[in-house]
């Protein structure tokens, strides 16, 4: 299924928001093999305000839009972000920071990365100096690593999933630090988050089965039906990016067809929306296909009955682990929303300035 929206703004240092749509059910996107060469932007953010400090903490709604449309340009995705409403005045131009996920406050998933957004560039000899001013603290000591997708996208995520309960911190003291291209920091800010329950979901693709885990315990197995020969799901593992109770869904926007006599045509809103990655794959309702499992193609989601998909959009929150495997497509790239767990370990630590780290208390 397919929806697009795109537009961004920018604002100086700290956190600025982005609105950004993703296209759903769609064959957009790179693979993970291309993700070294490809501009890496997060998730989408609504706009909200705060009042920056020597230490504010920006904060975002976590509630979802009732209904996502394509041309609905503000809808709810999985970057928060925080607009100030004044800025310190610097001797260099101000080195921009666009959006810091998750937002302060929330509870995430095991597989929920850090990520941090510039507006600008940050020039590669700058990179040490800034992973070492973006100090990552937690209740559990936990090793991780700084990766920079692009010269804009820095995200921290441990070498493996968090533990259930463990409390983060992110404390990001940019003040005067370089960007490498005579920009500076004027601000340091603060979010705190929290690991909440282990739930994750596999997806066989071959099979037509999901199975959802919660704490390690198998709680439900259903049926799916996941993208067809012409338009395969992505395989690998992919944290949750946010979920919307209804998204308005086309072909047209997704270049897959406008013509409505075509079998490939679709003009749909559908319920219990999970969102997987900003080329566009869902989890979801679709009633093209109420009774998934006997093998019907999607274009690229993954297809539950009604009663299942909202089941598992009740249950499910941002950052949760979804891997979906035996899909020909091949393993969505790490930036492709927030599928980082598709990067080995050593591959991880080669896109880092610093190197690892175990973040303490």
């Amino acid at each position: 299924m397919g929806r697009r929206s795109r537009g961004s703004i920018g604002t100086a240092l700290v956190v600025g928001a982005v609105v950004a749509g993703a296209s759903a059910c769609g064959a957009g996107g790179a693979t993970a093999s291309a993700a070294a060469t490809t501009p890496a932007s997060a998730p989408a953010a609504p706009t909200v305000s705060a009042s920056p400090s020597a230490s504010a903490s920006p904060t975002a709604s976590a509630t979802p839009s009732a209904t996502a449309t394509a041309r609905h340009t503000a809808a709810r995705s999985a970057v928060p972000a925080s607009t100030p409403s004044a800025t310190k005045t610097a001797s260099k131009p101000p080195m921009l920071l666009n959006t810091i996920t998750p937002a302060d406050g929330d509870t995430v998933g095991v597989a929920m990365p850090v990520s941090v957004v510039f507006t600008h560039p940050v020039a590669p000899s700058a990179r040490a100096s800034v992973e070492r001013h973006l100090k990552v603290s937690a209740s559990v000591p936990t090793t991780g690593a700084w990766h920079w997708f692009s010269s804009t996208r820095v995200d921290w995520r441990p070498k493996s999933y968090w533990q259930s309960g463990t409390k983060v911190s992110v404390d990001a003291d940019l003040a005067g630090v370089g960007d490498g291209y005579g920009r500076a920091g004027t601000h340091s800010y603060h979010h705190a988050f929290t690991i909440g329950r282990d739930t994750e979901a596999t997806v066989s693709v071959t099979g037509h089965t999901m199975k959802v885990t919660r704490d390690g315990k198998t709680v439900r197995t259903m049926p799916i039906d996941a993208g067809s020969k012409s338009w395969p799901s992505w395989d690998g593992t992919m944290a949750v990016i946010d979920k919307q109770p209804k998204v308005h869904m086309t072909s047209c926007s997704v270049g897959i067809s406008c013509d409505k006599k075509s079998k490939d045509y679709y003009d749909l809103t559908l319920p219990w929306d999970v969102h997987l990655t900003n080329s566009g794959t869902y989890l979801h309702y679709s009633s093209g296909d109420p009774y998934p499992g006997h093998s019907v193609g999607s274009h690229g989601c993954v297809h539950l009955s009604l009663k299942d998909a909202k089941w598992f959009y009740n249950i499910v929150k941002q950052g949760d682990p979804i891997t979906i495997t035996g899909s020909p497509r091949g393993k969505a790239a790490p930036d492709n929303g927030y599928a980082d767990y598709n990067l080995s370990w050593s591959q991880w630590l080669s896109g880092s300035a610093s190197g690892a780290h175990t973040a303490g208390s």
